[in-house]
């Protein structure tokens, strides 16, 4: 079964719950007294998807405004970008599109965004609309989902939406620049010159 190394980038505001996310994916454990992430931290987690294992390379990113100036380190070369919002704070809801803005920018081209509202499970606190984030998040082609971290809600599901949109290696056409042979050039006769 083939292996592939998805690069996947956790970008939001502080408090959002990113590094929650992340642990809950990878550990399938919650700790609501996470500390705030300092310029980010890196898991990995191994998870098969059709014909293939995905290796997922995560970068979890501060989110304190003075880290910011860090993220394009983290995103650029990702496969995926999950942009997370807190669906009790509207300010981070707003946040999210200068991420959407900035990756566009200077993000990788293919890039595949997806979009978080996390803490869905503070419904009765809730600031921001699911249907205005599920379309915004149709607007620019991203992937929605409303996550619990606390609850482990939606959050294998964001992944494997992940894997889903991201190209399979059946479908890129086959190439010579997978590999090279090397060859010994022939050597010339030798010659004297008398």
């Amino acid at each position: 079964m083939a292996l592939r190394e998805l690069k996947v980038c956790l970008l939001g505001d502080t408090g959002v719950g990113k590094s929650s996310i992340v642990w809950r994916f990878v550990e399938d454990s919650f700790d609501p007294n996470i500390n705030p992430t300092i310029g980010a931290s890196f898991m990995t987690k191994t998870v098969q998807y059709q014909n293939e294992l995905h290796k997922f390379l995560i970068w979890d990113t501060a989110g304190q405004e003075r880290f910011r100036a860090l993220a394009p380190m983290y995103y650029r070369g990702s496969a995926a970008a999950i942009i997370v919002y807190d669906i009790t704070k509207e300010e981070t809801f707003s946040t999210l599109k200068n991420w959407v803005k900035e990756l566009r920018q200077h993000g990788p081209p293919n890039i595949v965004v997806a979009i978080a509202g996390n803490k869905c499970d503070l419904i009765d606190v809730r600031e921001v609309m699911e249907r205005d984030a599920k379309d915004y998040a149709d607007s620019i082609h991203a992937i929605f989902v409303e996550t619990s971290a606390k609850n482990a809600i939606n959050i294998n599901e964001l992944f494997i939406e992940i894997s889903r949109r991201i190209p399979s290696t059946d479908a890129s056409p086959p190439s010579g620049g997978k590999g090279f042979k090397l060859r010994r050039q022939p050597s010339e006769p030798k010659r004297s010159c008398c």
